[in-house]
């Protein structure tokens, strides 16, 4: 199931829906028998879909956070594990093994300067010509945004948090 050509795609902005866009991608190119990787920046909390594994042929999902910090400055030990992520995808990417890699959260690390975009830029040089890349996050860095190959913005018009909604298991977590 080689693909002649593979493309970085940046899903960002402020709606919801780019780790959901991303989970879509993953889940059509599974079905068509492509092999899939997904890290996971800023993220500790066991989302749902971390279970994928068990379900989908070729799939891979880490976590590469402690957790989410949008309550609190990020500590060491949030910029040692994204350090830490950003090396294992580094090496995922560079293998080769994958057909598709999402790198989800990785604008929310770099907005919180967890890491370099130039770090991000570099691993993207190791890209092989046939793997497909998503970036996913709020805030996308213009110098992510010119190397990309398509780019999608998620913009919130109405949301039910705004009258006290929390996350649900399955639909938002």
């Amino acid at each position: 199931m080689f693909m002649e050509k593979g493309y970085v795609h940046i899903y960002t902005g402020n709606g919801k829906g780019k780790t959901t866009a991303a989970l879509g991608l993953a889940l059509r190119a599974v079905c068509a028998g492509k092999k899939v990787y997904i890290g996971q920046f800023v993220k500790g909390m066991k989302y749902s879909e971390v279970k994928a594994e068990e379900y989908l042929p070729n799939f891979k999902i880490e976590q590469l956070g402690r957790s989410c910090f949008i309550d609190r400055v990020p500590e060491q030990e949030d910029i040692d594990a994204a350090r830490s992520g950003l090396e294992r995808c580094t090496e995922i990417i560079s293998k080769g093994e994958y057909d598709v890699i999402i790198l989800d959260e990785i604008n929310i690390a770099l907005y919180f300067k967890l890491f370099e975009v130039e770090n991000v830029l570099k691993m993207l040089e190791k890209k092989a010509p046939n793997i497909e890349i998503i970036l996913t996050g709020r805030y996308a860095p213009k110098e992510l945004i010119e190397i990309a190959d398509l780019v999608t913005e998620m913009k919130e018009i109405k949301h039910y948090y705004t009258k006290g909604v929390m996350a649900r298991t399955g639909i938002e977590n």
